[in-house]
């Protein structure tokens, strides 16, 4: 079964391994708890974050609310719908949100860093290795890096649209162990086909079609922005790099030590292996721009999906697309369904002359020393 309805020890197995920890945090959160204000709220998270922090853990901050906050300060009746509005005012917001990061971190002895990404600055390798890097020495100097994502220049194309989505990549870049979502609602609920709601779901342990289906409609929250079937895409990322991932009620704050104190609060994404995705892998699944495709055939599926095997040339049946030696591409089934994304040993123009072809023959193709690998197993990542 991909889901509990209890703890069976699932959590007392993944918190003694956890060091690193991202934390996403969301606009109701901050501004829309009865009886207090956002900077109360931010105050109240960041005592908590300190406490964790004080327990030897690693912490990023991800969070939203720079637009709601530019619309509160300047009393605006609603949120335009119009794109450089919302610029303007993430621009604004940005600077209310950081300024009540900074003092209340000044509370609590230390200090706060801003990073506003965009998608393009994860998707290209350099650029990805730059905001990794750039985290790393942030925690090494005792910072809490605050995350958000750029919506001062953000358009379609290089938007996360979510910070759940923002969350679930941020700790695939730095290999944190966990990412806890603080949201309005316990967790996820099973969902009936009348769509009622059942039982909280404890531990998760595969995003399977059931899994996604019952996130449909469960998030109860009309100003979320992808609601809890964003934050189950981001477990199934998160399951598939080796990780976990908690979605939990940050009414109260304080919920986050009696969650890495084992409670079955909120609904767990456990992996069912404890192997942990590789860094060049991670880049891999979620990160990396790909320049063609490959189709295999049914022998080259199996040995790539259950045999962990290489891609030899043998078992190619079709390349799409133009691309070079290095070049990362596509790995789809006979049925077009993507398995696999890897980096491959050739060409597109190779690969065409030896597809199908043993490797034994490919020098004489060639004309030249080859690999035997069209694409290497080291290189390659299961993508289903």
């Amino acid at each position: 079964m991909s889901f509990l309805y209890q703890d069976n020890g699932q959590r007392g197995q993944l918190l003694p391994g956890v060091k690193r920890v991202v934390v996403k945090v969301g606009t109701q959160l901050l501004m829309k708890v009865p009886g207090t204000t956002e900077a109360q709220r931010v105050v109240e998270l960041v005592a908590q974050l300190a406490a964790l922090r004080a327990r030897g853990l690693e912490i990023i901050l991800v969070t939203s609310g720079a637009i709601g906050m530019a619309v509160k300060s300047l009393g605006l009746t609603k949120r335009p719908g119009e794109i450089p509005a919302l610029q303007a005012l993430a621009g604004f917001g940005q600077c209310r949100l950081m300024s009540l990061y900074g003092t209340a971190c000044d509370i609590y002895g230390f200090q706060c860093g801003q990073l506003l990404l965009t998608a393009a600055d994860v998707r290209e390798r350099e650029r990805n290795l730059n905001v990794s890097n750039c985290l790393r020495e942030m925690l090494k100097m005792g910072v809490l890096p605050v995350i958000n994502e750029n919506d001062s220049v953000a358009v379609d194309e290089i938007k996360f649209g979510d910070n759940d989505t923002l969350a679930s990549l941020v700790a695939a870049m730095v290999g944190a162990e966990l990412t806890i979502l603080l949201t309005t609602i316990d967790g996820m609920r099973e969902r009936g086909d009348d769509g009622t709601l059942g039982k909280r779901l404890s531990v998760v342990t595969a995003v399977t079609p059931r899994v996604k289906e019952m996130a449909g409609g469960t998030d109860g929250n009309a100003f979320s922005t992808g609601g809890m079937i964003t934050k189950v895409l981001a477990g199934e990322r998160i399951l598939r790099s080796g990780s976990a991932m908690w979605i939990v009620d940050g009414t109260d704050f304080g919920v986050l030590p009696r969650l890495l104190a084992g409670e079955d609060v909120g609904t767990l994404f456990a992996p069912a292996k404890a192997a942990r995705m590789a860094a060049h892998k991670r880049f891999l699944a979620f990160f990396s721009k790909t320049a063609g495709e490959i189709v295999v055939d049914a022998g080259a599926e199996k040995a790539l999906c259950s045999g962990g095997k290489s891609l030899l040339p043998g078992g190619i049946r079709e390349v799409r697309g133009e691309f070079r030696r290095g070049a990362t591409v596509r790995v789809l089934n006979p049925g077009g369904e993507e398995i696999a994304r890897g980096v491959t040993n050739y060409g597109s123009g190779e690969l065409l002359r030896i597809k199908g072809r043993k490797s034994a023959e490919i020098p004489a193709i060639l004309g030249a020393e080859a690999y035997d690998e069209a694409i290497h197993r080291d290189h390659l990542v299961l993508t289903r």
